[in-house]
């Protein structure tokens, strides 16, 4: 009777706590939710930074090995006080290989066919060495007119190809094995942000990911991403700037940062210059993919949105929205989340940090349904 109990039990249980899983460059975030009176409740959330396992200065980005990633996933679980081990886990964007092609008008159940040949043009290894997958581009049917709409089914479909490479994927499997974690998925960062920071709407948006190891671009358009640029520029190279042209420690160099940023008045010039140097290189990058967006679809961008634990550097929006001639905005992923009340204003202040995982574990959350 016991093991029939247990059977039945199993069977009518359903999982109401998930976690999203964040294992980026320089830490590691956590969120965990679930699911009450229709909405995404938030029970647990953490951050933990990576350097240290791999005996280096806070704020630097690692390349941990598995085991010493294991730990560092096991210690967040555990400060967080996780209690489910239902998960979601993003992948960074440099694991991946996303790419834009047009495909000719075949009848449907060809299309995968047809995007496999296309797609190996643009990926440089073997297609048995990557796990490939595809979707297509919804047309504009508001903006389409009879003449456009023939003329388009001519020249076929736009489609967004994404491709992981195999040895990326059984990393990141050892380690969610190592913790003990069961992902039901794993997914590519920018799909994890979009779903955490963007509105539902017509409006088109330029996700700004400032990281420590890089800076990631995306424009998203009606929520479908549109556009995906990596900056190999991010917030530790203004920390190693610094320290070398202030002839401090790094570890100095990133207090100093964190304390001051663009902030620190007439007596950190020097501080003040350096850091500028680095963000107008950003931002002169963002703004070229913005403008060449904008040139080859003849739309405006509506709202940058930042995102990343590297936007968090005083003023840094200020620089921004002088950079941008447009509406500019922090990453609020915890707006999507029932939280405590007293606890907004940092809620606000994480957001940009947590985006990622908050959008992962959206995605768990939903596949609950």
């Amino acid at each position: 009777m016991a093991s029939l109990s247990s059977l039945f039990g199993s069977f009518f249980k359903k999982e109401t706590s998930v976690l999203g899983i964040d294992i980026g460059s320089s830490a590691i975030k956590i969120v965990q939710i679930k699911k009450k009176r229709g909405r995404a409740v938030l029970e647990t959330y953490g951050e933990l930074a990576l350097g240290p396992y791999a005996n280096i200065e806070v704020g630097r980005a690692v390349s941990l090995q598995t085991e010493k990633t294991i730990e560092a996933v096991k210690d967040i679980l555990r400060e967080a006080k996780t209690t489910t081990l239902s998960c979601g886990t993003a992948l960074p964007l440099s694991s991946s290989l996303i790419t834009f092609i047009t495909v000719p008008p075949v009848p449907e159940k060809q299309l995968g066919e047809v995007v496999a040949i296309e797609a190996r043009k643009y990926i440089p290894v073997p297609l048995n060495e990557v796990l490939l997958d595809w979707s297509v581009i919804p047309k504009e049917e508001n903006y389409v007119t009879e003449e456009d709409s023939s003329k388009t089914e001519k020249q076929g479909s736009d489609v967004l190809v994404v491709a992981i490479h195999n040895e990326y994927l059984n990393s990141y499997q050892s380690i969610m094995t190592g913790a003990a974690l069961n992902p039901s998925f794993y997914e590519i960062e920018i799909f994890s942000a979009i779903r955490a920071v963007v509105d539902q709407g017509l409006v088109t948006n330029m996700i700004i990911d400032f990281g420590a190891r890089s800076t990631k671009l995306y424009i998203v358009e009606r929520g479908i991403l549109r556009t995906a640029h990596i900056i190999n520029k991010g917030s530790q190279d203004i920390t190693l700037a610094l320290s070398k042209a202030l002839s401090v420690s790094v570890s100095e160099a990133e207090s100093m940062k964190r304390l001051f940023g663009l902030k620190g008045g007439p007596e950190y010039k020097e501080l003040t210059e350096i850091i500028t140097v680095n963000l107008d290189y950003i931002f002169y990058e963002a703004n070229a993919t913005l403008l060449n967006y904008q040139k080859k679809y003849a739309k405006n961008i509506s709202k940058v949105i930042l995102t990343g634990g590297g936007v968090l550097l005083k003023g840094f929006t200020d620089l921004a929205k002088i950079s941008f001639q447009t509406d500019v905005v922090y990453a609020d992923p915890f707006g999507k989340l029932e939280t405590p009340a007293f606890l907004a204003e940092e809620f606000a202040q994480a957001g940009p940090e947590f985006a990622v995982a908050i959008g992962a574990a959206l995605r768990r959350l939903g596949e609950q349904q």
